[in-house]
């Protein structure tokens, strides 16, 4: 399975492709930041990480794009830059054809340091650990995009089992109301 994960910014817009299964050695294919202009108009910024994230897209073909879920911060305009960034990632990938799946900070920091609340040094610590990286990727906009893939990558066959039991559910249901 080979991921793009995508930590959504429109400053930093962190970029990292991981390629395996889980129980088995990752593979990090690249990683990196799209990056726009503080100064420049909004219209302008969201179409730098467009054109940023469709060069990942077309350089390493992935089969997922994992998404941070905006969560609510206390800076609004912070949120509003970062929901419009998801929303781009979001809208490239469908573009495409590409399942998104998005996961909140927290699931991202469980799964990779097996706590919710781990500091940004731990999920760049393991992130490095786990893709055997000889340093942490920089800046932590880096990393968390790691981050992101690989808890995708682990946390996927568990979702899609889950979802294939809720859907038998629902079959098995829906046949016993009309027998």
């Amino acid at each position: 399975m080979r991921v793009l994960g995508v930590d959504p910014g429109l400053t930093r817009c962190g970029v990292g492709v991981v390629e395996g299964v889980a129980g088995r050695p990752l593979t990090m294919l690249g990683v990196g930041v799209v990056r726009t202009p503080v100064d420049a108009d909004l219209s302008h910024r969201l179409l730098a990480v467009e054109q940023g994230l469709e060069q990942w897209l077309d350089e390493h073909r992935p089969e997922f794009v994992a998404v941070e879920r905006v969560f609510s911060q206390h800076n609004v305009r912070t949120v509003m830059g970062t929901a419009q960034a998801s929303a781009v990632a979001m809208l490239c990938a469908a573009r495409r054809g590409i399942p998104v799946a998005l996961h909140t900070p927290s699931e991202v920091k469980a799964a990779v340091t097996g706590s919710g609340r781990a500091e940004k040094a731990q999920v760049g610590a393991m992130v490095t650990r786990l893709l055997r990286l000889s340093a942490p990727p920089k800046p932590a906009d880096a990393a968390d995009a790691l981050a992101l893939a690989i808890c995708h990558i682990w946390r996927a066959p568990a979702q899609n089992r889950l979802q294939q039991a809720v859907a038998r559910h629902t079959v098995n249901a829906t046949k016993g109301r009309t027998a």
